[in-house]
């Protein structure tokens, strides 16, 4: 078997995503003594990705992939796959990843599993992801070759084997008639929050009511020493600036300890915190989602909870 394993750079870094299903695959190398290789369109990224334990990295060198365009991204991927015949192929599940990876399984008619947040090893591999809100997992096996997306938090990067292997540069003919020329990239506002590197993050979520009450749980934050965080409802009724958002439309976390107080816990949130080591969810619904991924599930009303947990610290 043999795995590619698609590696997203931004700013000269690689994607904290891309390196966690970099360990997925690693993981399936393992169980299925697979081969497996990486590609990037980055040097910096290459030499760094090239004291990981795999057999090989691929750098692209074009300058026509120094930034984003789907068309680039998607011919070089079928030209290196074309060349290597990969069993599968995997990417880490960004916005990037959903906007030209579908193009690239239609290119090379593999089928294209995306959303996954673990492999499970049988007789076949399977694949599994969260379907109906979170609320069931749907376990897909993939015959033959195929295409693979790991949500962000699915696995920890910080497991990346480490070893030494070599890098293959390779400079592709990209000469195609563009249709697409994407705009300037998004950048966040310079006062927004930063909370990849906060070590404990207290959310808010839609049941603290109304805006009034975001005080009393950034009373408890203060506490703790921990950073806010929100989930979309919160931040789409104003109640905090879009910076603080976690989730699929907002930022990826994994903080040492994740206090979510009236979140439900829609899938679109869950993505951006479940990496978290330890997690605690209040919330009134015995029924709610994030109670499935806590750690400590605490039922109950906040008013009622938040105050005294206060008190005691």
């Amino acid at each position: 078997m043999k795995i590619l394993c698609f590696i997203q750079t931004l700013d000269g870094k690689a994607n904290n995503n891309s390196l966690e299903s970099l360990f997925a695959a690693q993981e399936i190398s393992k169980n299925n003594n697979a081969e497996v290789h990486a590609v990037v369109f980055n040097k910096d990224v290459a030499t760094k990705l090239s004291s990981y334990k795999l057999n090989s990295v691929i750098y692209i060198n074009n300058s026509e992939l120094e930034t984003y365009n789907p068309e680039y991204y998607l011919k070089s991927l079928e030209l290196i796959n074309n060349e290597l015949n990969p069993d599968l192929l995997i990417f880490g599940h960004s916005y990037e990843t959903r906007d030209w990876v579908p193009r690239l399984s239609a290119r090379l008619d593999k089928a294209f599993v995306s959303d996954c947040v673990n492999v499970q090893f049988e007789s076949d591999l399977h694949f599994i992801r969260p379907i109906y809100q979170a609320k069931l997992n749907e376990k897909i096996k993939l015959n033959n070759q195929g295409i693979v997306s790991f949500q962000a938090g699915s696995y920890s990067y910080e497991n990346i084997i480490e070893g030494s292997c070599s890098i293959e540069e390779k400079s592709l003919d990209l000469q195609i008639d563009l249709t697409v020329r994407p705009g300037e990239r998004f950048k966040e506002s310079a006062e927004g929050v930063d909370l990849s590197n906060a070590e404990v993050i207290v959310s808010i979520g839609r049941g603290v009511g109304k805006i009034e009450n975001v005080e009393l749980v950034k009373s408890l934050a203060e506490k703790l020493n921990a950073q806010i965080g929100a989930s979309r409802p919160v931040v789409d009724a104003g109640w905090l600036d879009h910076s603080y958002q976690i989730g699929s439309s907002g930022q990826t976390v994994s903080p040492k300890l994740y206090l979510a107080v009236g979140i439900s816990g829609a899938i679109q949130h869950l993505v951006g915190m479940k990496g978290a080591k330890n997690i605690i969810a209040i919330n009134k619904d015995p029924n709610a989602p994030i109670f499935e991924i806590s750690d400590y599930a605490v039922l109950g009303d906040i008013f009622e909870i938040l105050p005294k947990l206060i008190e005691e610290l």
